[in-house]
C-alpha cells in the first residue's frame, strides 16, 4: 500500500480562526481511489519546524502531500524549506513568471515584485499550473537521495488546490487505485457535539460496520459514515432521515444549513426576508453564498440601531426604547417588519449580545441570542445562549437562526 503524508502548513491552522478543510477534502479523494493518510500533521509557519517534518516525512511515507505556504509573503516559505531539506537550489521557471504576469494583466493590474518568487521552483522538480491563482503548485518526483519518493506542493486557497488536484495529481495516482470507498456526509444543526453523539449511538451501532466520525464546527455538527459498500451507505442515511428527521439538516459532500433552508423554501414556493442586528449580515452573507438563492431570498438588513431598525423594519424608536433593544417583543416585531416591508412568506430577526461588554440598552447578557420567525400562521420565538469570541457567537448565532426556521417550517407544515 502507497504510505501518502499530508502535511498541512499556517499558523492559523494551529488556533480556532481558521480549520483545516484541505486535507479533510484530499482524504475523500484518496478515498475515492482506494488510497487512505497514514499520517497527517498541521504545523505552523515555522522554518525550523517545517525542516525538521519534511525530513521526518522523507524517511517515512513514499507520497507527501502538501497545502499552503506557496504565496507571495513573508509567511510563504514551503518551497524555500523544501530545497534546504533536500539540498536544492531554487530556479524561476519562465512559464510561471508569464502566468503571473498574464493573471495580473487580465485584470488590468501590476504585480508587486514579491510576487515573482512564487514562479521560484526547486531544481528538478515540476511546476503545477495554478489556473485561479498566481501561486503554481510544485511535483518533485524521485527527489535527490529519496528515489521512489514523490512531493506534491498544493497552494492553500482551496479552490486552488482543488483544480489543482483534479487537473494534475489525481490522474498519476490511478495506477495505485485500490478498492474504493465512499463517504455519507450528514450535516446537524442546532445539536451539540455531546448531546448528538447519544441521539445516535443506536443508529452507529446498528450500522457498526461503517467507519464513523464526528466533527463540531462553529456552524453544524458533521457525522461521517465511510465504506466500500454504497448499499450499506444508502441504508444507514435511510435510517438517519428517518429516526432524526428535525436534526438532520442536509446530506451531501459539501453544503450545509443555508442549503437545507434554501432548498425548502424553494420545494414549498416560499420567499424570506432578513433582519440582523447581533449576527450583522452573516445570514445573508450564508444564504446568497448558494448559487440560486435569489430564487428564495429577496433581501434584508442589518438593522444594528434603532434608527436602522426604525428605517429598515418599520419599528417605532419608542417601542425599542420601552421594550429593550434586545428583547422578545423588539426581536418579533424586527421579523414581522421586514417580512411586510419586502411581501415575502417569511421574516427572520436576530437581536442578541455578542460582547464582549453588557448591553447597555439591554441590559442582555453576553451571549444572549433571541430568534423570532414571522410566517403565514404567526410569529415564532426562541432564546439562545452562546459561548465563545464574539466572532463565533455571530457565526453560531447565524446558524441556529437558520436553522431555527428550517425546523419552524417543518414543525408546522401539513
Amino acid at each position: 500500500m502507497l504510505r501518502i503524508e499530508c502535511i498541512a502548513i499556517g499558523s492559523e491552522l494551529l488556533t480556532t480562526s481558521r480549520l483545516d478543510t484541505n486535507s479533510v477534502w484530499l482524504a475523500e479523494r484518496l478515498g475515492e481511489l482506494g488510497l487512505a493518510f497514514h499520517r497527517k500533521t498541521a504545523v505552523g509557519d515555522s522554518r525550523h519546524d517545517l525542516l525538521q517534518l519534511f525530513r521526518e516525512a522523507l524517511d517515512r511515507s513514499d507520497l507527501i502531500l502538501c497545502t499552503g505556504g506557496l504565496g507571495p509573503t513573508f509567511d510563504d516559505f514551503t518551497k524555500e524549506v523544501w530545497a534546504e531539506a533536500l539540498d536544492a537550489p531554487l530556479v524561476e521557471d519562465l512559464a510561471s513568471r508569464q502566468a503571473i504576469l498574464d493573471f495580473y494583466a487580465s485584470r488590468n493590474r501590476t504585480p508587486a515584485a514579491s510576487n515573482f518568487k512564487q514562479a521560484l521552483i526547486p531544481l528538478g522538480a515540476e511546476a503545477l499550473h495554478n489556473p485561479a491563482g498566481t501561486a503554481p503548485g510544485v511535483r518533485w518526483e524521485n527527489p535527490p537521495g529519496y528515489p521512489g519518493r514523490t512531493i506534491i506542493l498544493f497552494p492553500g486557497v482551496p479552490r486552488e488546490m482543488k483544480l489543482m488536484w483534479h487537473n494534475h495529481v489525481a490522474a498519476g495516482l490511478e495506477a495505485f487505485r485500490g478498492p474504493s470507498t465512499s463517504t455519507l456526509r450528514m450535516v446537524f444543526g442546532s445539536v451539540p457535539e455531546s448531546t448528538l453523539e447519544e441521539r445516535v449511538r443506536p443508529l452507529r451501532v446498528k450500522h457498526a460496520g461503517l467507519d464513523w466520525t464526528i466533527l463540531a464546527g462553529l456552524h453544524h455538527v458533521e457525522l461521517l459514515a465511510r465504506g466500500g459498500d454504497p448499499a450499506a451507505l444508502a441504508a444507514a442515511e435511510a435510517d438517519f432521515r428517518r429516526d432524526h428527521p428535525l436534526d438532520l439538516a442536509f446530506v451531501g459532500a459539501e453544503g450545509g444549513i443555508e442549503d437545507a433552508l434554501l432548498a425548502l423554501l424553494e420545494a414549498r414556493g416560499e420567499t424570506l426576508a432578513l433582519a440582523e442586528s447581533m449576527t450583522g449580515g452573516n445570514m445573508a452573507a450564508r444564504i446568497t453564498s448558494v448559487p440560486g438563492s435569489s430564487r428564495v431570498f429577496q433581501g434584508g438588513g442589518v438593522v444594528y440601531s434603532v434608527a436602522a431598525k426604525a428605517a429598515l423594519a418599520g419599528l417605532d424608536p419608542a417601542f425599542i426604547r420601552a421594550a429593550g433593544t434586545v428583547s422578545e417583543p423588539v426581536t418579533r416585531a424586527l421579523a414581522e417588519g421586514i417580512r411586510a416591508r419586502l411581501g415575502t412568506t417569511w421574516g427572520l430577526a436576530v437581536t442578541g449580545n455578542a460582547g464582549p461588554t453588557e448591553d447597555k440598552d439591554g441590559p442582555a447578557p453576553v451571549g444572549t441570542c433571541l430568534v423570532a420567525a414571522a410566517g403565514p400562521d404567526g410569529t415564532f420565538y426562541k432564546a439562545f445562549t452562546m459561548f465563545g469570541t464574539r466572532m463565533e457567537m455571530q457565526a453560531r448565532g447565524a446558524s441556529w437562526a437558520l436553522d431555527y426556521l428550517r425546523r419552524t417550517i417543518l414543525e408546522k407544515r401539513d
